[in-house]
């Protein structure tokens, strides 16, 4: 009877702090400074009162013990992870919108528009990828404008492609610095031409700039200091985890915490980032820090570090002025990540230590603690979380050793009030389990990356993010799912021998109240792994964008014309609704505004429709693609739907 009213008791602070969230989050504006430091500061007044706990009442005591050893190690891993996100909380207590700024400064150059180049940086990209950039940099709506494809593949069939749409097309003889010195090497001879430019607008092969994205960014520059314009990357296509598990309706892509609220936030304190495509630069400022740096493998972040240290501004403006390809693969996506992490690495041991004797500012120092910690805690954490557990079930040792009642007391309340607080102001993108899978999937090439990075001085070999490609097939992903297996199975199998029989340890005398603690943990654990395994298996996808189109056509058939809905399109294929009585392989004319009729033929029925196979001229194609990817609006979902999240999830494991 005690223990249930100790355990009543546990709960009441955690209720209190559900209360107020549910009561008060609907109520504040999250872009009010005051309401987000006051939230953001609780939280983290929550996971310190939590953190003090874990280190007074715990952990093993201290002895050469290996349940010492591991115990205090996980312990002081998890500190490092509350200091990491105490940092980022910081940052986040204040945000910057910079889109009246640019409404007041749109054409500040009057009658006299600077010179701009698109540079589209390009390796190993197929045609169908890098024709979607192309034909979106030719429709963006600015006089003073030449196009150039960085060509770092030297294929004669791209050279014939550039002509062929009227773009620059500049190659050079070797492959030195990747990305930074291909860029280098185009402003170079740039430079020399009678017109060089003023700015240089900066895209990968696989990003579509929407018509207005120069204009917008231009109009920051009006600031004779701001050296460098990000803005955010959304793509049209899901990533791997959002595709694979059948969830792009109801979560978003990976890198919306990061692009909507972390880079507005850290533009308010002056630190926003370059992240390298879909970003703007002063020719000035660029060749006044000696060209675009290579010391680096993320050269885009290092980039705004040798522009603040120079006294040029990096600003972020938030707006949704590019779209592309997401990484279609789990394999690119965990290699994309690994090189992020190997670039900030290089950055911190060769180039700018967070205290080192360089011009760098307190806050940019700041934010370098914060990314460095960001790096090295959150990845080998997760990863740790899995294991721990296993060490109880196998080799009975208790790495945290504390009752339900203090876990109810400490862990819970600061659980709630972190995740109620990052999903007000995110929109609701932090959902259980969903974002520890998220970081599973990478935790261990990210780790040795931070390792290697931090350990060696380099050079070190990095792969270029594969993009295009045959996706029509299902995948398994089996170097990547099976040390998922391996830990599910070990779990279970740990699980089941030690409360079906004495096989291992006789647990009744650890762990705080038994085994209710490592229990729970496990479970949670179970539920990681199966959602990670899930993720390993590559489902097929077709290159289509993730906007719907639902518009009035017209379909031209052999005995007349038949209304309909354009439900989606892409290059190559559409979806109508509406009509019917029409054969697999009948000819047809499909009809659109703006585009005119385009020769088609009908591929397969729908159930209210037809699929139809698209033949399309050279300029119906580039139409296409430009009302495709060039309106001013963002791709893909910016909001997390738990509900339909569920549902879609359970279709996915159980399909």
């Amino acid at each position: 009877m005690l223990a249930l009213s100790a355990l009543a008791s546990a709960f009441a602070g955690s209720a209190i702090v559900m209360g107020l969230k549910l009561l008060l989050l609907p109520l504040l504006d999250p872009a009010r400074w005051h309401w987000r430091s006051l939230l953001l500061a609780g939280a983290a007044i929550l996971a310190w009162r939590y953190m003090i706990w874990r280190f007074t009442d715990t952990v093993a005591p201290l002895a050469w013990s290996v349940e010492a050893v591991i115990s205090w190690s996980f312990a002081i891993l998890e500190a490092l992870t509350v200091v990491s996100s105490t940092l980022a909380f910081l940052i986040m207590t204040r945000v910057k919108d910079r889109t009246p700024e640019v409404d007041a400064n749109l054409r500040w150059w009057k009658d006299d528009p600077p010179r701009v180049d698109v540079f589209i940086a390009t390796y190993n990209e197929e045609l169908e990828v890098l024709e979607r950039t192309i034909v979106g940099a030719k429709a963006l709506l600015f006089p003073e404008l030449r196009v150039f494809v960085l060509d770092d593949g030297r294929r004669p069939w791209l050279a014939e492609a550039c002509e062929r749409h009227g773009v620059g097309y500049v190659t050079r003889p070797d492959n030195a610095h990747a990305k930074a010195g291909n860029i280098n090497y185009a402003l170079g001879r740039r430079l020399e031409d009678p017109d060089p430019p003023d700015f240089i607008a900066v895209l990968d092969a696989d990003f579509v700039p929407h018509f207005d994205f120069v204009e917008r960014t231009l109009a920051l520059f009006h600031d004779p200091t701001v050296g460098l314009v990000q803005t955010p990357q959304h793509f049209f296509n899901a990533d791997p985890i959002q595709h694979n598990l059948g969830i792009s309706s109801s979560y978003p892509d990976e890198q919306r915490h990061f692009f909507d609220n972390v880079e507005p936030a850290r533009d308010a304190w002056g630190i926003a980032v370059c992240c390298g495509t879909s970003s703007m630069v002063r020719t000035e400022a660029v060749m006044a820090i000696g060209g675009f740096p290579t010391d680096s493998v993320t050269e885009d972040y290092l980039l705004t570090l040798r522009l603040a240290e120079n006294g040029w501004q990096t600003v972020y403006l938030n707006e949704p002025l590019t779209e592309g390809l997401a990484p279609e693969g789990l394999k690119e996506y965990i290699v994309q990540r690994g090189r992020w992490c190997l670039g900030m690495m290089q950055i911190v041991r060769n180039v700018y230590r967070p205290f080192g004797s360089h011009g760098l500012s307190w806050n940019f120092r700041l934010s370098i603690v914060d990314s460095l910690l960001y790096w090295t805690t959150t990845f080998p954490f997760r990863l740790a979380s899995i294991i721990c557990p296993l060490l109880y079930w196998w080799f009975g040792i208790t790495v945290v050793n504390a009752s339900v009642a203090d876990i109810v007391t400490y862990y819970l309340p600061y659980y709630i009030a972190v995740m109620a607080v990052l999903n007000w102001l995110s929109r609701g993108l932090f959902i259980p389990i969903l974002n520890d899978v998220a970081q599973l999937v990478a935790a261990w090439p990210i780790t040795r990356a931070a390792a290697l990075g931090l350990a060696t001085p380099g050079p070190h070999k990095f792969s270029v993010t594969a993009k295009g490609g045959d996706r029509t097939r299902v995948v398994v992903q089996w170097p990547l799912m099976w040390p998922f297996l391996i830990f599910f199975g070990l779990t279970v199998a740990g699980l089941v021998l030690n409360l079906t029989s004495d096989f291992m340890f006789n647990h009744s005398a650890t762990a705080g109240d038994g085994m209710i603690v490592v229990m729970f943990w496990t479970v949670y654990n179970l539920f990681v792994l199966l959602v990670a395994i899930a993720a390993c298996i590559e489902r097929p996808r077709t290159n289509a964008p993730q906007r719907q189109l639902v518009t009035p056509v017209t379909l031209v058939a052999p005995d007349g014309e038949q209304r309909g809905w354009l439900v989606r399109l892409s290059a190559d294929q559409a979806r109508i609704a509406g009509p019917h009585g029409l054969a697999v392989g009948a000819p047809v004319g499909l009809v659109l505004p703006m585009i005119g009729q385009i020769p088609a033929s009908v591929a397969s029925p729908t159930r209210d429709g037809f699929k139809l196979d698209l033949m399309p001229s050279e300029r119906q194609r580039d139409f296409i693609i430009a009302r495709l990817h060039t309106a001013h609006a963002a791709p893909g979902t910016g909001r997390g739907d738990v509900g339909l999240m569920i549902k879609e999830l359970v279709r996915a494991l159980t399909r």
